[in-house]
C-alpha cells in the first residue's frame, strides 16, 4: 500500500506509519551505553567505597 496525499499531506494508516524497523545500529547504541554506564559506576564504587 502506497501513502496517499491530501492538500500537500501525507496521509497514512496506523500501520504504515508503524513499519520502520530499527536496525543493528539501534542495539549496538543499547549495548555500548549500558557497558560505559557499568563501567563508570565501577569506577565510582573502586574509587569511593572500596575501603
Amino acid at each position: 500500500m502506497a501513502a496517499t496525499r491530501d492538500q500537500r499531506q501525507i496521509v497514512e494508516t496506523a500501520t504504515e506509519a508503524r513499519q520502520g524497523e530499527p536496525g543493528p545500529s539501534v542495539a549496538a547504541l543499547l549495548a555500548i551505553s549500558t557497558g560505559l554506564a557499568i563501567l563508570i559506576l565501577a569506577v565510582i564504587w573502586f574509587v569511593f567505597f572500596r575501603t
